[in-house]
């Protein structure tokens, strides 16, 4: 049975021979990505673990910028640090959020909820399935 399914985005990567530098291109921009040199890499770009973050904080942040600035809040920044994490049992993911500006607690358990609710956030705690084909 076909899934009705709808393109959100798509993203292209390719690796040649150097060890293990990848361009990544997406809606017209261009990232490299690589490994340190710890793992033999070149240590060029973010390794594919900090990308997942990167992916992350940037949605966080562009999710709470979004909501902040629609309820006409005095917040002046917006600073989202993660740090990824092996388990026992599976990957952890801890999310901090801080802010300066004129910022109640009532502001920030409600931020905290907003947070949760961006979509890359979504995506990684969903169960998302992944097809692999061969083009």
């Amino acid at each position: 049975m076909e899934l009705n399914k709808t393109l959100i985005e798509s993203a292209q990567a390719q690796i040649g021979i150097i060890a293990y530098k990848t361009i990544v291109t997406s809606a017209g921009h261009t990232v490299v990505t690589d490994e340190p040199e710890s793992l033999d890499g070149g240590d060029t770009g973010m390794n594919p673990y900090s990308l997942l973050l990167a992916s992350l904080g940037s949605c966080t942040a562009i999710t709470l910028r979004m909501y902040i600035t629609r309820k006409m809040w005095v917040v002046n920044q917006v600073t989202v640090n993660l740090q990824l994490f092996k388990t026992d049992k599976d990957i952890l993911i801890e999310r901090y959020l801080s802010f300066t500006g004129d910022v109640s607690d009532a502001q920030k358990d409600r931020l905290v909820q907003i947070a949760n609710a961006c979509p890359i956030h979504k995506i990684l705690i969903s169960g998302m399935a992944i097809e692999t084909f061969l083009a």
